[in-house]
């Protein structure tokens, strides 16, 4: 008789569990339904073209020889001339930064008569310099790296790198951005709630997309996950996006 009367407790509390976990589960599910029908979430978005007003150029030149001190006063005899050349088209001296020389040996490689390869033995020194023009003068830069050929005319190998673009007050430019696109994200909610009646709440959520700085005209195709940013296009487009969700009255 007792261990009937055990048997009848436990099944008693088993149930009982097993009800409280339901009322508990529907409880939450219709909580959760609650929640997540009494909110109205858009996201804006906002883009501006503009124009860099910073460039910078870099090229490098060389210069072999036997001895390094030949190769130095080589490399040295042609960096004057980059920097007159640079100066004579427009640049200003405080615009143009030479790094330091790269120094290196070469080496020319022995084979005997019957084409073998029996080793190497060095003949002479190669040296490398790097020069670098950041200038707000757009214009004048363009034309000195597409113009280079004055330069080979004198005996100066330099390569010529393509220019780099970009804009000063990029952060400005940015909160700008931020503030239209939370506008339009805003507006983009208010229709809605006025279309379905409803009535908006406090702000319950924001979020901010990445920035996307693309050459003019590329559209969504260059854009990236973690954000685009173009420094091969003088002309460019920047985008953000900002997603807003409210609680719904």
């Amino acid at each position: 008789m007792e261990q009937k009367k055990n048997s009848w407790v436990n099944a008693l509390i088993i149930g009982l569990c097993v009800v409280s976990s339901c009322a508990l589960l529907a409880f939450g599910l219709s909580h959760f339904r609650s929640e997540s029908s009494h909110v109205i979430s858009a996201t804006g978005s906002a883009s501006v073209d503009f124009e860099s007003d910073i460039i910078i150029w870099r090229g490098s030149f060389s210069s072999t020889a036997f001895t390094s001190q030949e190769a130095y006063n080589k490399i040295k005899k042609d960096a004057n001339v980059v920097k007159e050349y640079l100066t004579s088209n427009g640049v200003q001296e405080a615009e143009i930064i030479f790094d330091s020389v790269d120094i290196r040996r070469t080496y020319r490689d022995n084979y005997d008569n019957n084409g073998n390869y029996i080793g190497s033995e060095a003949d002479g020194y190669q040296l490398t310099q790097s020069v670098t023009v950041s200038s707000y003068n757009l214009d004048v830069v363009e034309k000195i790296s597409r113009d280079i050929s004055s330069l080979l005319d004198k005996g100066v190998e330099l390569t010529s790198n393509s220019p780099e673009y970009y804009y000063s007050d990029l952060d400005a430019l940015k909160l700008d951005l931020i503030d239209k696109a939370s506008i339009n994200a805003k507006d983009r909610i208010d229709i809605i709630a006025k279309n379905s009646g409803a009535g908006l709440g406090k702000l319950k959520n924001s979020s901010l997309g990445v920035f996307q700085i693309t050459a003019r005209n590329t559209g969504t195709s260059s854009y990236t996950y973690d954000g685009a940013f173009d420094t091969s296009a003088r002309y460019k487009t920047a985008s953000i996006t900002v997603r807003l969700e409210y609680d719904l009255k």
